[in-house]
C-alpha cells in the first residue's frame, strides 16, 4: 500500500495586526501534540516594525508612527505591512527528519522558485538569510523553534509601498536595497502569489497542501508567555 503523504493545512487569516497572530501561533506551538498537523497561516500584517532576537535598536532610525515590537523570532530588524504577503510554516521538523538551516534552504528555493514561475532570477546570500533578486532583498525569513516546531516564518514584498524600509536597516545591513515582485513583473494579485507559494512549499517539504474554508484560530489581544 503506498505511503499517504502528510497534510499541510492552510489558513487565510487575511489582515490582522502583528501581536495577536504571534500569540496565536505560541499558543498554537505549545499546545499541538506530537502527532498534530502541520499548518501554513497566511497573512497580511497592519504595518509594523519588528525586531528578532538579534535585532538592535539602532537599526531602527526613523520608525514615526509605525509600532516597533520585540519578538522572539531569528533575525534583526524588517518592516511588515499591507500588500506583503507573509507566511507562516508552522512545521514539525523532527517528524519531517530536517533540521532548522535545511529548513531555512527549503523555504528559501520555494520562494525562489515561485519567482521563477513569473520568469524572474533570485537567489541567496552567505550569512544573510533571505531571497535577493540582483542586490535587493525581495524576501525576508525569520524563524524560531520550539521542542523541534516551527514558528513565525517569511515575508514577501508583493505589491506594497517600500518607503517604511527606509526606516530602518533592514536586517541589520545599512542600505541594503529592497524590491518587491510588481516592480519586477508588472501587476499581480497576492493570492495567485500565495497560490504559488503554498505550492512550492508544500512541495519543497513533501506535505500535501490541503485549504481551510473555515474560519482561522481565534486571535485575541491576550499576551501569551515564550
Amino acid at each position: 500500500m503506498d505511503a499517504v503523504t502528510p497534510v499541510l493545512q492552510v489558513r487565510q487569516l487575511g489582515r490582522q495586526p502583528y501581536q495577536p497572530v504571534w500569540d496565536a501561533m505560541e499558543r498554537f506551538t505549545a499546545e499541538r501534540g506530537d502527532l498534530g498537523i502541520d499548518e501554513l497561516w497566511l497573512v497580511e500584517h497592519d504595518p509594523v516594525y519588528t525586531l528578532g532576537q538579534a535585532g538592535k535598536p539602532e537599526h531602527v532610525l526613523m520608525p514615526g508612527d509605525i509600532p516597533v515590537i520585540r519578538c522572539n523570532r531569528g533575525g534583526q530588524v524588517t518592516y511588515h505591512g499591507p500588500g506583503q504577503l507573509v507566511a507562516y510554516p508552522l512545521i514539525d521538523i523532527r517528524r519531517l527528519g530536517i533540521g532548522v538551516r535545511e529548513l531555512v534552504n527549503r523555504i528559501e528555493q520555494a520562494i525562489i522558485d515561485t519567482l521563477a514561475h513569473w520568469r524572474i532570477t533570485a537567489g541567496r546570500r552567505t550569512g544573510a538569510p533571505g531571497v535577493y533578486v540582483g542586490e535587493a532583498k525581495i524576501a525576508a525569513l525569520g524563524l524560531r523553534v520550539r521542542h523541534g516546531c516551527s514558528f513565525h516564518g517569511l515575508a514577501f514584498n508583493v505589491n506594497m509601498d517600500l518607503s517604511p524600509f527606509y526606516g530602518i536597516n533592514p536586517c541589520g545591513y545599512t542600505g541594503l536595497q529592497v524590491t518587491q515582485l510588481v516592480e519586477l513583473a508588472g501587476e499581480t494579485a497576492l493570492s495567485e502569489v500565495a497560490a504559488e507559494l503554498v505550492s512550492q512549499l508544500s512541495g519543497q517539504l513533501g506535505l500535501q497542501p490541503a485549504w481551510l474554508a473555515d474560519s482561522p484560530p481565534a486571535l485575541n489581544t491576550e499576551p501569551v508567555s515564550a
